[in-house]
């Protein structure tokens, strides 16, 4: 395939890619975007929003039933150690014999106690009560549990949105993307970081949820037992804003720079793994072994530092978590022993101050994943965002289904602004000719063929398929007339059947039996175990090079395009297979209009017009011998061809002789 000047991402194994870390951008527009993938299923988060509030609001009951149990057990107690007063005496009555001993403090302390003297424990008051407590934790468990089942449907709906959004925006995207981002990085973005929004998702929502609604309600229940411990408690919520919003903002930083590393070391490793041969020819495992431990280098520290970072605001939420309960536990002692609190509704308040302070630790422990969502959100919004190719005219045209003429009118193109590469092209094809390119590496042919597929919009002039333009015509009308075989072979883990009818899936088998057949599949077909449901790798490993060529061959005869399009197709293959696929490339370009970019020029001369061009410019065009008897760039590169023949012929001629001289000296 010609190689085109165009920009090109780092590529190779041995290529550098140091990408530096970017800042972290707008959290909380990439937050509210994320949770807008949410919103096709507004009516199920309104149930999920209520089955937790009943959750919650029936397990924050729970310490004040256990905190009345707490004071029948009290007052239990208490009506115990007075069983020798007289009968009748009342509540009151003990307060003021109290008093009037001068012991107030034990007289405050047993006023706030529901006790009758001398009548024991109420078993059965305080059985109800841890029954009651029992099954508002049951309920409560219920409702989570429907909770978290409904919302995990949610989360895994709008995964699969998210997915199908990234998906269709590849094949949306121009080729100029593909050109410029490397597909290691383009697959971590899929992959890995759609993976790690799910996961983030998945595990945050609902605690964020179920969190701050616990949050409320213990406040509300607090306010309800004691103002003055209330107001304690709520010390908490802007010493825990102030950690969060510290650390938040070195650490989200840190989670943006670990999933680029992770797409840079992704790359790294597809296209090492890919051009594994090709490292250990030219001898460079040191050279990708350096590169490679310096992006896991790069990746540790962002990550080390992201995880640590972020990991610091746990730790800082239960040390404050810890100091308000102290303050508790003191100034609710203080309220007991001056009779303003009962020590049933301190226990509660206690209870209630460790469930306050739990919600907070676990919003600022999900601190981390929270950023490391968001951070992988931005680079798939960053995809989602990019620039399409032009939409498909609206109405479109369409060409007849015979239709082949093609015509180039002043057809201008450029991969970069500033750098011209094709000027003014003008070239009138006609239906069912073959033609072929030919040139430099460069010169621009693969890319003349690119402008005709509409893999790139041309700049400037017009291409039209009998006389209607191909950019009011859909690209898939366009595509699905056209057939590519290209030097680099392309088939998926399938079957050899199932590869050979990828342009027909709906074709007979005899179809496809006799496509194999004229593309000389057939022939070695039945030398494999399963034949034609011989099973390839993802790599077609299987397969030798030749084959695997032939394959590609057989799927574009199968396709029965009216335009074919052959660039270096049979550069893979050996002499007698070659002289075999051009006979039968011959009855395939038959009644088609068809390119053939080629470099060995041997192999296009019965072509019925023959292209030359160079930086971009058709210099020469012609039939094979017009071509040679004008003696231009034609000429220059089929002498070019014959004499580097002529050259290696000698030197394999020579180096036997050399060999043979020390032996005659």
């Amino acid at each position: 395939m010609s190689s085109q000047s165009r920009p090109r991402p780092m590529g190779g194994p041995f290529a550098g890619a140091g990408m530096p870390a970017e800042k972290a951008k707008d959290f909380g527009a990439s937050a509210r975007r994320l949770l807008g993938t949410l919103r096709p299923d507004t009516a199920r988060l309104v149930l999920v929003l209520l089955f937790g509030v009943v959750s919650v609001g029936l397990t924050v009951l729970g310490p004040k039933l256990l905190g009345e149990g707490t004071n029948v057990v009290v007052a239990g107690f208490v009506s115990a150690q007075l069983g020798d007063v007289p009968a009748g005496t009342t509540k009151q009555q003990i307060i003021d014999q109290l008093i009037a001993a001068g012991q107030q403090s034990q007289a405050d302390l047993l006023s706030t106690t529901d006790f009758v003297p001398g009548a024991g424990m109420d078993f059965g008051r305080l059985g109800a009560i841890l029954l009651g407590v029992l099954a508002i934790y049951l309920v409560a468990s219920l409702f989570s549990w429907l909770q978290a089942r409904i919302l995990n449907g949610i989360v895994q709906r709008a995964m699969h949105r998210l997915r199908m959004r990234v998906e269709e925006k590849v094949h949306r995207l121009p080729l100029s993307y593909f050109d410029r981002m490397q597909r290691g990085e383009l697959l971590s973005r899929v992959t890995n970081d759609v993976d790690n929004i799910g996961q983030t998702m998945q595990q945050t929502i609902s605690q964020v949820i179920m969190s701050l609604l616990t949050v409320v309600g213990v406040i509300v229940m607090m306010f309800v037992i004691s103002p003055l411990l209330a107001l304690i408690a709520l010390v908490t919520i802007p010493l825990t804003l102030l950690v969060t919003i510290l650390v938040a903002r070195r650490s989200q930083k840190l989670f943006v720079a670990q999933w680029r590393a992770t797409g840079v070391l992704n790359a790294r490793v597809e296209e090492t793994f890919s051009g594994h041969s090709l490292v250990k020819v030219f001898g460079h495992q040191r050279e990708v072994e350096a590169d490679f431990a310096a992006e896991n280098d790069a990746l540790y520290r962002s990550s080390f530092g992201a995880q640590f970072v972020s990991g610091m605001i746990q730790p800082a939420m239960m040390f404050i978590g810890n100091l308000v309960y102290v303050a508790i536990a003191v100034v609710g002692g203080l309220q007991v022993a001056a009779g303003m609190i009962s020590i049933g509704d301190v226990q509660a308040f206690i209870q209630y101050s460790r469930q306050f302070s739990q919600p907070l630790s676990q919003l600022g422990s999900m601190a981390n994943l929270l950023q490391s969502g968001v951070a992988s959100a931005e680079r798939v919004f960053e995809l989602l965002d990019e620039a399409e190719e032009d939409p498909d005219a609206d109405p479109a045209l369409t060409a007849p289904a015979d239709a082949g003429h093609l015509r180039f009118d002043d057809v201008s193109f450029r991969y970069v602004p500033d750098t011209p590469l094709i000027d003014g092209v003008d070239l009138d094809i006609r239906a069912g000719s073959s033609v072929a390119i030919v040139g430099p590496t460069g010169a621009g042919k693969t890319t003349l063929v690119n402008l005709l597929m509409r893999f790139y919009e041309i700049d400037g002039g017009a291409i039209t398929l009998d006389d209607v333009d191909t950019r009011a015509m859909t690209r898939a009308d366009l595509r699905a007339r056209t057939g590519m075989v290209l030097q680099d072979t392309w088939l998926f883990a399938g079957t050899i059947r199932d590869n050979i009818a990828y342009g027909r899936p709906d074709a007979a088998e005899e179809e496809i039996v006799a496509a194999a057949t004229a593309a000389y599949v057939d022939r070695f077909v039945h030398a494999l175990p399963d034949g034609y449901d011989t099973v390839l790798d993802d790599e077609a490993t299987n397969l030798s090079v030749g084959e695997r060529q032939l394959v590609t061959i057989a799927r574009a005869f199968l396709a029965d395009p009216r335009i074919l399009i052959l660039d270096e197709a049979t550069s893979s293959v050996d002499t007698r297979t070659e002289l075999l696929i051009q006979r039968a490339m011959a009855r395939l370009r038959r009644d088609r209009t068809s390119f053939v970019i080629a470099h060995r020029l041997s192999t296009i001369r019965d072509a019925d017009l023959i292209l030359v061009m160079e930086d971009g410019t058709i210099v020469e065009q012609g039939t094979h011998d017009g071509l040679l008897r004008a003696r231009g760039a034609y000429w220059r590169l089929y002498n070019a061809q014959f004499e580097a023949a002529v050259d290696e012929e000698g030197a394999a001629g020579a180096a036997p002789a050399s060999r043979e001289t020390p032996s005659r000296m």
